[in-house]
């Protein structure tokens, strides 16, 4: 089925109204959807390399308006909806891990496994269950996401084509190493100054 699913998202990029279809599937993604929208946003920015920077703001701004979504779910419907979803994931085990201590370290929570490979949909309907302040969890989405899509639109506007499989093969550790050298900043500020 995923195969599937991806193929056809492939297909979304060459279709005339891309954009507002990457828009709803990274609307999407933030609560339910398995396909990630950085398939579409490499397709597109190759395509458009000169409109990197408006499709990495279209899919930021998309994924965090879904992650409202995924807050709602965890908020308003969490045994109706949001149950399912983790248990389609298989991530009940992770879930109980972020429950726990999740206010206590909410927007750096947010921030830093939005770039990871665990789906930000875990952390946005986990965001809702434990009640995460709005705000901080609005202004983390933002930052991690942004930081997430627009570093894959940097590379391609950078490199074009011949990064695209490096960065389909590598996205996530590319992410995650980046989400360690930011906590690590700001550990070492922290400790430093």
């Amino acid at each position: 089925m995923l195969p599937r699913i991806y193929d056809w998202t492939m297909r979304l990029s060459a279709h005339p109204h891309a954009m507002g279809w990457m828009a709803a599937v990274s609307f999407v993604e933030s609560s339910f959807f398995p396909i990630p929208p950085d398939v579409l946003l490499i397709a597109m920015v190759l395509a458009a390399p000169t409109q990197a920077w408006r499709i990495a703001t279209v899919c930021t701004l998309a994924s965090v308006a879904g992650g409202w979504l995924g807050y709602a779910i965890g908020y308003l419907a969490f045994e109706t909806l949001g149950e399912p979803i983790i248990a389609f994931y298989r991530m009940e085990a992770q879930f109980a891990a972020f429950r726990d201590t999740f206010n206590a370290y909410g927007a750096w929570i947010v921030i830093v496994k939005g770039l990871t490979p665990i789906p930000y949909k875990l952390i946005t309907i986990t965001a809702g269950v434990t009640g995460l302040d709005l705000v901080t969890f609005t202004l983390s989405s933002i930052v991690s996401r942004a930081i997430r899509f627009f570093l894959v639109a940097a590379l391609l506007w950078k490199f074009g084509a011949p990064i695209r499989v490096f960065i389909e093969e590598r996205l996530m550790l590319l992410t995650t190493l980046f989400a360690v050298l930011l906590v690590g900043g700001f550990v070492a500020i922290k400790y430093l100054f």
